[in-house]
């Protein structure tokens, strides 16, 4: 094994797209639940929370279940695709969604509740509908939380390894990240070149989690 920078382009690739992505999802969905007093609300955030306490194998197997050739989901991506998303970059992008989600929508809809209620209401008052409250009231004001919950997405889904073995694959020049990478080294007696991709891997989360830390408002 060799060393090879297409790992960390792709670990860039793969988690700056799934978070842009959960991002968006994390948004809406902290906006819908926190609208109304939603019935079976304590189920859907149990369910959206899941992916942070089961094992990373299980949420493997629940992807390959859902979008693989024997679904109708993964039929229906390969009729149009023409091809099968396991074993793809694509794969290792839905991965690190599922896993970066809870974490996003958690810090979201923290600083979506955090947002004085009185503030909303007089945006109401003058006419502002929900989703231009959302717009123009609640996401400038949560904007903390907003980059918080972006870059604890990001960093969760770099380091995202389990489920993206099972489902992406660890193949060098395909599908392969930085962790998959590490555990190949690390396999196949390549110590130093694990090394490399540690050393990265850490100096990319110690300076994201540093800026999270430089926002946060002095006591």
């Amino acid at each position: 094994m060799q060393w090879s920078w297409h790992p960390v382009q792709l670990s860039f690739y793969v988690a700056t797209i799934a978070t842009v992505i959960a991002f968006l999802l994390a948004i809406l969905s902290a906006f819908w639940i926190i609208r109304k007093d939603r019935k079976g609300k304590a189920i859907i955030e149990t369910v959206f929370f899941l992916p942070l306490v089961l094992p990373p194998t299980v949420v493997g197997f629940f992807l390959i279940m859902i979008f693989g050739t024997n679904s109708w989901i993964g039929q229906f991506i390969e009729d149009i695709a023409g091809k099968s998303i396991l074993f793809t970059s694509t794969a290792a992008i839905i991965a690190a969604i599922v896993v970066a989600f809870p974490l996003i929508y958690q810090s979201i809809k923290t600083g979506f509740l955090a947002v004085d209620k009185d503030i909303v209401g007089a945006a109401k008052v003058d006419g502002a509908g929900d989703w231009t409250a959302l717009i123009k009231v609640i996401l400038p004001l949560s904007y903390r939380s907003l980059t918080t919950g972006a870059v604890l997405g990001f960093t969760r889904g770099f380091g995202e390894f389990g489920a993206t073995l099972m489902f992406a694959g660890n193949i060098p020049g395909k599908t392969q990240t930085i962790p998959t990478a590490i555990y190949l080294a690390i396999e196949t007696g390549e110590t130093t070149l694990a090394w490399y991709y540690v050393l990265i891997s850490i100096g990319l989360s110690f300076l994201l989690l540093l800026i999270i830390n430089r926002m946060k408002p002095n006591d």
